[in-house]
């Protein structure tokens, strides 16, 4: 296989979204530095930033996406229980989200940024037996996520931490998700189709589906003195190291710093097992000096999903619904992608390069004379 199978290096788009500098181990969201807005901002702002100048009037406001998650409610059917809470999270989202109407208009937008927040909550619900909580039109997104899973309200520490997630994971460049999302835009097929596809990308495990398995290891090593041998024993064995290296960082993803603060603050209000966060630290310290160790040409640095698990862990989500709220923080992204792609009004087709047999005519004829 050829590097540029995962066209690697390849600039497919020029953005004014974000900027990942891999080397430097920094994302840039349009202009700001993660650690300016994460911890700071609600992802209503967030949206507000990404979705400036790709639809006309001004920037949407926090109701407007509130009113958005009610629409997307109303939209739940009756046997939707029964059917969808027997599949894997993911899967019934994408399937919610299949109802949306297409269109590229702000109401779309809102209505397809609210409703991983509902259908999330919706879904997990079905899972333990009980029915969906309809949207409060009084609370910020992340806090009424919580509240439609859990059915009682936040405390601040727990909506600012969800927030700090959903901020910190709402753009990251070109990823795979971002790319498909692009694509489908690019045909002129509308946002529900870009988001559908975004989301099925985010579906695969080399993409948004790691989290969950770092909570897995964490719970086989059981105690933070026994981090040490069972990350050696891991590695001996062959296995990845989920929550480290990266596709494109070469040092420490500054996500996970982002999220890791995240973590103290939440820690700082009691919403944090303290065992359980000494035990992600000792993991983390003992696989950052194996992986020096045993495989010293490789950056093999923290990612973002170290600490996701950890902190979605302790707002009380499922690990099997991690991705289902990955892709609530990142379709804000995928949305302003697809508006960029649409103002630049061409089609992203890129060339292949046959690398398979002649046809037989050609393989029989005889060479031609020089």
């Amino acid at each position: 296989m050829n590097e540029d199978d995962g066209l690697e290096g390849v600039v497919a788009a020029h953005t004014v979204l974000s900027e990942v500098d891999g080397a430097a181990g920094r994302l840039v969201i349009r202009g700001h530095a993660l650690g300016e807005i994460a911890g700071r901002w609600r992802y209503e702002d967030a949206v507000a930033l990404l979705f400036e100048g790709f639809f006309p009037g001004p920037a949407p406001r926090a109701d407007a996406l509130a009113r958005a998650r009610r629409e997307a409610f109303e939209r739940l059917q009756p046997g939707d229980a029964a059917a969808l809470g027997k599949l894997p999270p993911i899967e019934a989202v994408r399937a919610l989200l299949a109802r949306l109407p297409d269109g590229d208009d702000l109401a779309t937008a809102l209505r397809l940024v609210a409703a991983p927040a509902v259908y999330t909550a919706a879904v997990m619900r079905w899972r333990l037996g009980v029915p969906a909580l309809a949207p409060d039109e009084s609370l910020p997104q992340a806090a009424d996520m919580l509240r439609m899973l859990h059915g009682r309200a936040p405390s601040e520490a727990q909506a600012a931490a969800l927030d700090t997630y959903l901020v910190t994971v709402c753009d990251h460049g070109l990823n795979a998700s971002t790319f498909a999302a692009r694509v489908v835009a690019s045909t002129g097929a509308g946002l529900a189709s870009a988001v559908l596809a975004g989301i099925s990308a985010l579906k695969g495990p080399l993409h948004g589906g790691a989290p969950g398995p770092v909570l897995d290891a964490l719970d086989a090593i059981g105690s933070a003195a026994n981090a040490r041998a069972w990350l050696e024993g891991a590695v001996a064995g062959g296995q990845r190291l989920m929550g480290f290296g990266h596709r494109i960082y070469r040092v420490r993803d500054p996500r996970a710093d982002a999220l890791k603060a995240a973590l103290r603050r939440l820690s700082a209000e009691g919403g944090v097992d303290a065992s359980r966060f000494a035990l992600a630290e000792a993991a983390e310290h003992a696989a950052l000096a194996i992986l020096r160790e045993q495989k010293p040409g490789r950056a093999l640095e923290t990612n973002v999903e170290f600490y996701t698990a950890l902190l979605l862990e302790a707002l009380g989500f499922g690990r099997e619904s991690f991705t289902c709220v990955f892709a609530a923080g990142r379709v804000s992204g995928w949305i302003a992608h697809a508006r960029e792609q649409v103002q630049k009004g061409r089609l992203i087709r890129p060339q292949s390069v046959y690398v398979g047999p002649a046809p037989e005519k050609e393989r029989d004829a005889p060479a031609l004379a020089h």
